[in-house]
């Protein structure tokens, strides 16, 4: 039985290593964060549905902010409308730590508030049961 619910929210946090850096200034790419979006929505599925389910589309993505090797990024979903067998999701990605190269090769902060870095808004799709 579903315990799907809207406002049931998922939240992960992960360091990016240097070895997932893609471009000059150590910018990750924006494919990085959407898959931690299906990592979160695959959680979110488990939790309200007993099944990893399947991400089935986006409606909306902002990417407002760079990602860089070095950071710390809290990513998090939230389900925003229950259908029969699919479920919106809003998604938010958040710097919480930033690596600071500029002072030393491993130095590093905690932002003193998260910076938003991507938006999202999808769907998941969950078998009928």
């Amino acid at each position: 039985m579903s315990k799907a619910t809207t406002g049931l929210t998922v939240t992960h946090r992960r360091y990016v290593p240097y070895s997932h850096a893609h471009y000059a200034g150590n910018l990750v790419d924006g494919a990085y964060v959407l898959a931690l979006f299906g990592d979160v929505a695959t959680e979110v599925c488990i939790r309200s549905d007993g099944d990893e389910g399947l991400f089935a589309s986006y409606s909306d993505v902002q990417f407002l902010q760079p990602l860089r090797a070095g950071d710390v990024v809290e990513v998090t979903a939230t389900i925003t409308r229950v259908g029969n067998r699919s479920r919106d999701v809003e998604f938010s990605a958040y710097v919480v730590c930033r690596g600071r190269p500029d002072k030393s090769g491993s130095a590093a902060e905690v932002l003193a508030e998260p910076l938003v870095i991507t938006r999202a808004k999808g769907t998941v799709v969950v078998p009928v049961g």
